[in-house]
Protein backbone atom coordinates (compact mmCIF):
# COMPACT_ATOMS: atom_id res chain seq x y z
CA UNK A 1 0.00 0.00 0.00
CA UNK A 2 1.37 3.51 -1.01
CA UNK A 3 1.81 5.79 1.87
CA UNK A 4 -0.14 8.99 1.84
CA UNK A 5 1.54 12.24 1.07
CA UNK A 6 1.89 14.61 3.68
CA UNK A 7 -1.06 17.13 4.83
CA UNK A 8 0.46 20.65 3.43
CA UNK A 9 1.21 23.34 5.77
CA UNK A 10 -1.47 26.04 6.70
CA UNK A 11 -1.34 28.97 5.37
CA UNK A 12 0.33 31.59 7.39
CA UNK A 13 -1.65 34.40 8.03
CA UNK A 14 -0.05 37.88 8.22
CA UNK A 15 1.24 39.47 11.47
CA UNK A 16 0.02 42.52 12.10
CA UNK A 17 1.50 44.76 14.41
CA UNK A 18 -0.72 47.08 16.64
CA UNK A 19 0.57 50.57 17.24
CA UNK A 20 0.30 52.11 20.99
CA UNK A 21 -2.97 54.26 20.55
CA UNK A 22 -2.62 58.59 20.23
CA UNK A 23 -3.30 60.27 22.86
CA UNK A 24 -4.36 64.11 22.63
CA UNK A 25 -2.37 66.62 23.97
CA UNK A 26 -4.91 68.09 25.93
CA UNK A 27 -5.74 64.72 27.69
CA UNK A 28 -2.62 64.51 29.46
CA UNK A 29 -2.03 66.03 32.71
CA UNK A 30 -0.08 68.62 33.32
CA UNK A 31 3.02 68.56 35.45
CA UNK A 32 2.01 69.33 39.27
CA UNK A 33 3.15 72.23 40.72
CA UNK A 34 6.32 71.47 43.25
CA UNK A 35 4.64 71.31 46.87
CA UNK A 36 4.50 74.72 48.95
CA UNK A 37 7.96 75.14 51.41
CA UNK A 38 7.30 74.15 54.39
CA UNK A 39 8.87 76.66 57.45
CA UNK A 40 10.95 74.17 59.84
CA UNK A 41 9.73 74.50 63.43
CA UNK A 42 11.34 77.77 65.86
CA UNK A 43 12.30 79.76 62.63
CA UNK A 44 10.86 83.20 62.28
CA UNK A 45 7.79 83.74 59.64
CA UNK A 46 6.84 87.01 58.42
CA UNK A 47 3.56 88.18 59.79
CA UNK A 48 1.39 88.86 56.17
CA UNK A 49 -1.40 90.76 57.49
CA UNK A 50 -4.95 89.95 57.05
CA UNK A 51 -6.88 90.89 54.18
CA UNK A 52 -9.74 93.02 56.18
CA UNK A 53 -6.70 94.88 58.61
CA UNK A 54 -7.21 98.38 58.59
CA UNK A 55 -4.39 100.65 57.09
CA UNK A 56 -1.89 101.81 59.06
CA UNK A 57 -2.15 105.22 61.03
CA UNK A 58 -1.46 108.69 58.82
CA UNK A 59 0.82 111.21 60.22
CA UNK A 60 -1.05 114.37 62.03
CA UNK A 61 -1.17 117.07 59.67
CA UNK A 62 1.33 119.96 60.03
CA UNK A 63 -0.13 123.52 60.28
CA UNK A 64 2.16 126.87 60.22
CA UNK A 65 1.30 130.44 60.04
CA UNK A 66 1.79 132.10 56.58
CA UNK A 67 2.70 136.26 56.88
CA UNK A 68 2.38 138.55 54.21
CA UNK A 69 4.83 140.29 54.62
CA UNK A 70 4.06 143.57 52.53
CA UNK A 71 0.88 144.33 54.08
CA UNK A 72 2.25 143.32 57.61
CA UNK A 73 5.20 146.38 57.10
CA UNK A 74 2.79 148.42 55.84
CA UNK A 75 0.47 148.30 58.68
CA UNK A 76 3.51 148.29 60.76
CA UNK A 77 4.59 151.90 59.50
CA UNK A 78 0.99 153.15 59.92
CA UNK A 79 1.41 152.15 63.30
CA UNK A 80 4.42 154.29 63.39
CA UNK A 81 2.43 157.16 62.81
CA UNK A 82 -0.05 157.01 64.84
CA UNK A 83 2.57 156.12 67.58
CA UNK A 84 4.97 158.97 66.78
CA UNK A 85 1.38 161.50 66.71
CA UNK A 86 0.15 160.48 70.10
CA UNK A 87 3.26 161.26 71.85
CA UNK A 88 3.47 164.36 70.12
CA UNK A 89 -0.52 165.10 71.70
CA UNK A 90 1.02 163.95 74.73
CA UNK A 91 3.68 166.52 74.62
CA UNK A 92 1.34 169.17 73.81
CA UNK A 93 -1.83 168.25 76.52
CA UNK A 94 0.54 167.78 79.56
CA UNK A 95 3.15 170.18 78.85
CA UNK A 96 1.99 172.98 76.75
CA UNK A 97 -1.66 172.89 77.88
CA UNK A 98 -1.23 171.85 81.30
CA UNK A 99 2.03 173.16 82.08
CA UNK A 100 3.84 169.88 83.42
CA UNK A 101 7.19 169.54 82.80
CA UNK A 102 7.86 166.18 81.49
CA UNK A 103 11.23 164.14 81.73
CA UNK A 104 12.03 163.71 78.26
CA UNK A 105 14.73 162.12 77.52
CA UNK A 106 16.61 163.10 73.47
CA UNK A 107 18.89 160.14 73.21
CA UNK A 108 18.79 161.80 68.92
CA UNK A 109 19.59 165.08 70.08
CA UNK A 110 16.90 166.60 68.16
CA UNK A 111 16.43 169.49 70.85
CA UNK A 112 12.64 169.12 70.45
CA UNK A 113 10.44 167.86 73.12
CA UNK A 114 7.85 167.43 70.30
CA UNK A 115 10.25 165.90 68.06
CA UNK A 116 11.68 163.64 70.38
CA UNK A 117 8.75 161.87 70.98
CA UNK A 118 7.90 161.99 67.67
CA UNK A 119 10.63 160.19 67.32
CA UNK A 120 11.02 157.44 69.82
CA UNK A 121 7.37 156.26 69.01
CA UNK A 122 8.07 155.59 65.55
CA UNK A 123 11.04 153.86 66.44
CA UNK A 124 9.49 152.18 69.42
CA UNK A 125 6.68 150.60 66.87
CA UNK A 126 9.27 150.16 64.13
CA UNK A 127 11.07 147.67 66.36
CA UNK A 128 7.97 146.09 67.73
CA UNK A 129 6.79 145.07 64.41
CA UNK A 130 10.35 143.69 63.64
CA UNK A 131 10.13 142.10 67.04
CA UNK A 132 6.17 140.32 65.84
CA UNK A 133 7.55 139.48 62.35
CA UNK A 134 10.65 137.46 63.87
CA UNK A 135 8.25 135.99 66.53
CA UNK A 136 5.62 134.65 64.15
CA UNK A 137 8.39 133.14 61.76
CA UNK A 138 10.76 131.46 64.30
CA UNK A 139 7.99 130.72 67.46
CA UNK A 140 5.13 128.31 67.62
CA UNK A 141 2.84 130.83 69.58
CA UNK A 142 3.77 134.82 68.42
CA UNK A 143 0.80 136.45 69.77
CA UNK A 144 1.33 135.15 73.24
CA UNK A 145 5.31 135.95 73.11
CA UNK A 146 4.61 139.43 71.77
CA UNK A 147 2.00 140.08 74.32
CA UNK A 148 4.15 139.17 77.45
CA UNK A 149 7.23 141.09 76.08
CA UNK A 150 5.53 144.08 74.98
CA UNK A 151 3.20 144.15 78.15
CA UNK A 152 6.65 143.82 80.56
CA UNK A 153 8.13 146.55 78.30
CA UNK A 154 4.90 149.01 78.66
CA UNK A 155 5.29 148.75 82.35
CA UNK A 156 8.99 149.48 82.26
CA UNK A 157 8.83 152.33 80.17
CA UNK A 158 5.97 153.83 82.37
CA UNK A 159 7.61 153.33 85.64
CA UNK A 160 11.07 154.48 84.36
CA UNK A 161 10.69 158.34 84.79
CA UNK A 162 10.54 157.51 88.41
CA UNK A 163 13.77 157.08 88.41
CA UNK A 164 14.97 160.25 86.21
CA UNK A 165 13.21 162.84 88.50
CA UNK A 166 12.52 163.29 92.15
CA UNK A 167 9.19 165.15 90.72
CA UNK A 168 6.23 162.72 91.16
CA UNK A 169 3.95 164.65 89.43
CA UNK A 170 6.46 165.19 86.23
CA UNK A 171 7.48 161.42 86.41
CA UNK A 172 4.20 159.75 86.47
CA UNK A 173 2.96 162.05 83.74
CA UNK A 174 5.62 161.28 81.88
CA UNK A 175 4.96 157.58 82.18
CA UNK A 176 1.65 158.26 81.42
CA UNK A 177 2.80 159.40 77.85
CA UNK A 178 4.41 156.19 77.52
CA UNK A 179 2.09 153.46 78.68
CA UNK A 180 -0.02 155.33 75.76
CA UNK A 181 2.33 155.12 72.97
CA UNK A 182 3.37 151.57 73.99
CA UNK A 183 -1.02 150.56 74.54
CA UNK A 184 -1.67 152.11 71.00
CA UNK A 185 1.60 149.96 69.52
CA UNK A 186 0.02 146.48 70.96
CA UNK A 187 -3.51 146.96 69.83
CA UNK A 188 -2.71 148.31 66.37
CA UNK A 189 0.20 145.74 65.88
CA UNK A 190 -2.23 142.81 66.93
CA UNK A 191 -4.91 143.82 63.96
CA UNK A 192 -2.24 143.90 61.86
CA UNK A 193 -0.97 140.53 62.52
CA UNK A 194 -4.73 139.13 62.54
CA UNK A 195 -4.87 140.63 58.94
CA UNK A 196 -1.54 139.04 57.30
CA UNK A 197 -1.31 136.42 58.98
CA UNK A 198 -3.25 132.53 57.69
CA UNK A 199 -2.89 129.20 58.85
CA UNK A 200 -1.99 126.62 56.36
CA UNK A 201 -2.02 123.03 56.96
CA UNK A 202 0.16 120.44 55.01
Amino acid sequence: MSALPPDPPPDRQPVTRRMPPVVPESAVPAASAPPPAVTPAGSPAAAVPPAWAPPGPTPPPRSRVVLRAGPFWGGAFATALVAALVGVVGVLVLQSILDVDLVVKDPAGVENDYLAYGLAGFVAAIAAAALLHLLVVSTPRPRAFFGWILALGIVVAALLPLTWTDDTTSALCTGLVNLLIGVAIWSLLSGVLARTTAVVTT
